[in-house]
């Protein structure tokens, strides 16, 4: 069974996880651990303010995941590593809905189609009403799922900590097809990259650095491009994972791979467009010029999106173990492992403005709609900014 790591800081620190097993605390040897910049006192220049905050149960703990609400048609669903699942006005942060699932929840939600579906780390999907909460359905595969599934077009796809792909029926969950043909290396990052549908493909990330288009129709891959090369010694020095959410914009896919590169692909045949090497966990953003990542010291780039060269980078966070970059405007938005949230200027990268949601760490992307920002901590603390913009 593939074995996940647990990212700490940098190339140094990782907690080993048996099998799917949860994160079990904290690595013993915190000297070997790269210590967080000390951050320098701000007078900021963009005016944000908090509009509100509210618990959501134990949120991800120590899953060692990046679980983050779903923002769709004003709401936002979330959903605990301790079964709690909720619907939360996005204006307001008033509780619509809640509903105690009774599962170890680790994927999700995914919404669509009036459908809120999550997964459970022992491999059990729960579709709900999105409107009420109410149980629409619930089935079994053969692995965790500690990835947000997808829902498009009455098919709910989702992807499992063991490398498959399968595609289930929105009215039912009847699985109409499964891949199983993904590479799943010994050892892993903790985390899946979740799928993404983009007219007749699927397109997902691999633990073994490739990313690959399946057909919607059948589950046949369509292409597939390996973007980083497993090298080294250890089987830590060969981690490959594609873990952060994929880009896709204008028929541009746009990934990073940890121990590997920032890619831009065409989304038709998956041809390599350009690369950048530089390693990273997490997602990446684009605005209308640029392409943005942190990599594996926590520094902020931002990278000329026609090309990948380099435009600026920031590391007055380095080593605070950013979250992955969210596009507010003017601005990108970043958590780090103290709870604080950092806005930078997408022209130079300098900060601008820094709140504190809690003093736990903030993993999950933020989440952006128009002048407010939703950041949620790994206690479940959901806070929700606004900035003058």
């Amino acid at each position: 069974m593939k074995k996940s790591v647990y990212l700490l800081s940098g190339l140094a620190a990782f907690a080993l996880l048996g099998g799917c097993g949860w994160f079990k605390g904290n690595s013993s040897k915190r000297e070997n651990i790269a210590q967080p910049k000390v951050l320098v006192e701000l007078a900021p220049t963009l005016v944000v303010k908090e509009a509100w905050s509210r618990s959501l149960g134990k949120g991800a703990a120590r899953s060692g995941i990046r679980v983050a609400p779903a923002l769709h048609d004003g709401k936002l669903y979330s959903a605990g590593v301790d079964g709690e699942v909720s619907a939360i006005d996005a204006a307001s942060g008033k509780v619509l809905w809640n509903r105690d699932v009774k599962l170890k929840l680790a994927g999700g939600p995914g919404v669509g189609d009036g459908l809120l579906v999550v997964g459970s780390m022992d491999g059990e999907l729960l579709a709900l009403d999105a409107a009420n909460g109410t149980e629409r359905w619930r089935t079994r595969v053969l692995a965790e799922v500690v990835s947000a599934p997808a829902v498009d077009r009455n098919v709910v796809y989702v992807r499992t900590n063991d490398g498959r792909v399968y595609a289930l029926d929105a009215n039912d969950g009847k699985q109409r097809w499964v891949n199983d043909r993904g590479t799943v290396p010994l050892l892993s990052l903790r985390g899946n990259a979740s799928p993404r549908v983009a007219g007749d493909l699927l397109v997902n990330a691999t633990d073994a650095g490739k990313v690959v288009a399946l057909r919607v129709s059948d589950g046949a891959p369509a292409w597939e491009q390996a973007i980083v090369s497993a090298e080294g010694r250890t089987e830590v020095e060969r981690l490959s994972d594609i873990d952060g959410d994929l880009k896709i914009d204008d028929d541009v896919i746009y990934a990073a791979a940890y121990h590997g590169q920032v890619v831009a692909l065409s989304l038709a045949s998956g041809r390599l467009l350009w690369n950048r090497a530089l390693s990273s966990y997490t997602n990446v953003e684009v605005s209308a010029s640029q392409v943005y990542a942190v990599d594996d010291q926590s520094q902020v780039w931002a990278l000329d999106r026609t090309s990948g060269a380099s435009m600026w980078k920031q590391d007055a966070l380095q080593h605070r173990w950013l979250s992955g970059p969210a596009v507010q405007g003017d601005y990108l938005v970043v958590g780090d492992l103290e709870g604080y949230v950092h806005w930078l200027a997408i022209a130079d990268g300098k900060e601008v403005a820094r709140e504190r949601l809690s003093k736990q760490a903030i993993r999950a992307t933020p989440i952006v709609l128009g002048d407010t920002v939703y950041v949620v901590d790994v206690d479940g603390e959901l806070g929700a900014y606004r900035a003058q913009l």
